[in-house]
């Protein structure tokens, strides 16, 4: 029987202990799509204990509690619950997440962060608390000390196109801190024509713009002096999360109707805000390809499906869940209509749900090309699929159809400065995939090739498909 989480956690053979220790866990962190601040990164936030780092803002927790029968004012806190009878109830809660990779990933961020070896649960919750606390407040473990421990080289937060980027602009004067931070343009409120926050926005983009957006060249032309903004700030990399794929053809025409009738408050059909959000996002595209951007596309969300708790909470709060709408056909379509005047950027594709990684694995197979390395890539087990079974489908689905060697590999998606152990996590899965195939006579026993191999998934490719 092997010990829980030893240093050979994961790791089911010596050719996958080798991969690891020798090649995969030294190497520095990419990561090219989360959800940090670079507020609290620039004023290098310290936490004022174990909830406020760990709890605060993860709604993956948040679920596995309300899971367990905790009250909400013990979740997402309420008037009189203290921040230790938060965490008390998230200790009370771990033992019962064995089988969920948070009971892994829980001890795995006490452990390399704090060099904490207990197995969190009711019994030690205070013995935990003041130890990790002791050290939250000594000053050696603010937001930035975090980012430095994680060896991590780039950042890149997600960012509103109206986005002021000051606190990037400012991060790069910092003379302690060599992380690269750099923004990603995230455009989904300029796409998102039938939700009640669209013209709201649009007064935003329009006071940062210096212009009315009174018509839909308006719109175009301020969403590319954005993009040239964002480029001049460093951003290399777009994102967009398309609950559903829309593609229905459009001119700039029927989109600028389409535009007009929103902005008379008129109503806009399901059809045509297919063909305005097909028309935007290309134009988009091509501003991306003119730029060297890579475009990220996050798939098949189901948002907010408790209208009770989002009217109370709001947006992000742990009320999401895996969509099922049909991805083959509209993602072809609109990448295509890109690629037929060789204005396809850089791609990543993500699906929420796993049945779709064979479908987006045989699509980005159809649009590679243009001497660019898996310029089309499958993108890293995302939100719910970011579990052991989750990283391991998502990976053979790729090896199966595409190049697995030019895998871009993990990101964290996350809003905490102590997820980096997901990196350690799915380096280890990577190794053992690839020892198991040795093994089994699957795989030469070519340490030299395999190990430049992991080497290049945990951090090269990556480095050199964004140009970092």
């Amino acid at each position: 029987m092997k010990p829980f989480m030893d240093e050979h956690f994961l790791l089911s053979n010596e050719t996958a202990i080798r991969l690891y220790h020798d090649y995969a866990k030294e190497m520095p962190i990419i990561d090219y799509h989360c959800h940090l601040s670079p507020q609290q990164i620039f004023e290098n936030t310290s936490f004022a204990n174990l909830t406020e780092a760990w709890l605060y803002g993860d709604h993956y927790k948040w679920r596995a509690l309300r899971a367990n029968g905790v009250e909400e004012r013990y979740i997402t806190g309420g008037e009189g619950v203290s921040d230790y009878e938060r965490f008390e109830a998230w200790a009370k809660t771990v033992p019962q997440t064995i089988g969920n990779p948070l009971y892994q990933w829980s001890h795995l961020e006490l452990r390399r962060y704090f060099g904490v070896d207990e197995l969190i649960n009711e019994k030690n919750a205070k013995s935990i608390w003041d130890q990790v606390n002791a050290k939250l407040t000594s000053g050696s473990f603010n937001a930035r000390d975090l980012i430095k421990m994680s060896n991590v080289e780039v950042i890149c937060t997600t960012d509103d196109p109206v986005d002021s980027l000051e606190y990037h602009i400012a991060i790069k004067g910092l003379a302690d801190f060599d992380v690269q931070v750099l923004p990603s343009f995230r455009p989904d409120k300029a796409l998102e024509i039938n939700r009640p926050t669209f013209l709201e926005w649009l007064g935003k983009l329009e006071a940062v713009s210096n212009q009315p957006m009174n018509s839909y060249d308006a719109l175009l032309d301020a969403l590319a002096a954005r993009v040239a903004f964002f480029y001049e700030v460093g951003c290399k990399v777009s994102d967009h999360a398309l609950d559903y794929v829309a593609y229905a053809e459009s001119t700039k025409d029927e989109a600028a109707a389409i535009f007009a009738k929103a902005l008379k408050g008129e109503e806009v059909s399901l059809e045509e805000e297919k063909q305005y959000k097909t028309y935007t996002l290309l134009y988009l595209g091509r501003l991306y390809a003119e730029h060297g951007w890579a475009m990220q596309f996050h798939i098949n969300a189901a948002r907010n499906n408790s209208s009770r708790m989002f009217s109370k909470l709001g947006p992000d709060t742990g009320f999401d869940s895996i969509n099922d709408s049909s991805v083959a056909y509209p993602l072809a379509k609109l990448l295509d209509a890109l690629d037929k005047d060789d204005l396809l950027p850089k791609t990543i594709v993500y699906s929420l749900n796993a049945k779709d990684n064979d479908v987006l694995g045989s699509i980005i197979g159809s649009f590679q090309g243009g001497g660019v390395p898996g310029k089309v890539q499958l993108g890293s087990a995302w939100w719910f699929n970011d579990t052991k079974n989750g990283m391991l489908d998502q990976m053979n689905a790729l090896a199966n159809l595409g190049l697995l060697s030019r895998f871009v590999g993990m990101l964290t998606d996350s809003r905490s400065f102590l997820s980096y152990t997901r990196h350690e996590y799915f380096r280890r899965l990577l190794c053992n995939l690839l020892g198991e195939w040795v093994e089994n006579g699957e795989a030469p026993e070519d340490l030299e090739l395999l190990g430049d191999m992991v080497r290049n998934i945990s951090y090269r490719n990556a480095k050199q498909y964004f140009g970092f």
